[in-house]
């Protein structure tokens, strides 16, 4: 591949980094019972969360993994765990400040992903794609880690939802002139927005089964019913 014409800032990879680290070391820090984890497995969780988007982004463009060519991103992963363990009794009681802080982190990672793929010169449909994958990537790793269901594959708040619009954002704002870098900051605030409204008035996708039941009634429902009659 050539040379990219943009380049994500180092500051802000480590600022998604570091979000991403203390949103994995809260959500780590809240489990009770034989999910329980000690101190060294909510680091682990945190570091998997700040560092995962970053890693599957670049292995899907066939780079080396930016965090893996400069000692900061660990450091900055594993501090930023560091924090959300010290402070989870804190992080706990504010609700709103954990589902925020989710958005953003999904919004800057799937920004990211697609601006990196656009400046590689990767088209618009596979951009958005690795975008989504960034952005889901670290609550991916970390339910596998943990043995949970992974949560993308069931019902929630838009979660891939709100980073697929941030992502298709961006490429059509690029598409149309607009300075990807702006692009990128816009596409943020759509996923962000998007995914925040979604936690707050519990809109979801569909259940499949669901809609399966809804179509065989329709299905079922147009079928005349012959009664037997009443005289044999």
């Amino acid at each position: 591949m050539t040379e990219p014409l943009f380049t994500i800032p180092l500051w802000a990879d480590l600022l998604g980094v570091g979000l991403g680290g203390v949103q994995g070391a809260m959500f780590a820090s809240g489990f009770q019972g034989q999910r329980r984890l000690d101190w060294l497995g909510v680091a682990i969780i945190g570091i998997m969360i700040g560092m995962g988007g970053g890693l599957i982004r670049d292995i899907l463009l066939g780079q080396t993994p930016a965090t893996l060519q400069n000692q900061w991103y660990l450091v900055t992963a594993g501090g930023a765990a560091l924090l959300g363990m010290l402070l989870a009794g804190l992080f706990t009681r504010l609700n709103t400040a954990i589902v925020v802080l989710d958005a953003v982190v999904i919004g800057m990672f799937g920004a990211f992903g697609t601006s990196k793929a656009l400046a590689f010169g990767i088209p618009e449909v596979p951009a958005v794609f690795i975008g989504v994958c960034a952005a889901v990537g670290g609550s991916v790793l970390r339910d596998m880690l943990m043995g949970l269901p992974t949560a993308i594959m069931h019902v929630g708040s838009l979660y891939a939802v709100a980073a697929g619009a941030g992502c298709t954002f961006i490429v059509i704002a690029v598409a149309l002139g607009m300075p990807i870098t702006i692009a990128a900051v816009v596409g943020i605030a759509v996923t962000t927005v998007i995914r925040i409204l979604a936690v707050t008035f519990d809109v979801s996708l569909p259940e499949q089964r669901r809609i399966y039941r809804r179509k065989v009634a329709a299905e079922t429902g147009a079928i005349a019913i012959v009664k037997p009659s009443a005289e044999l």
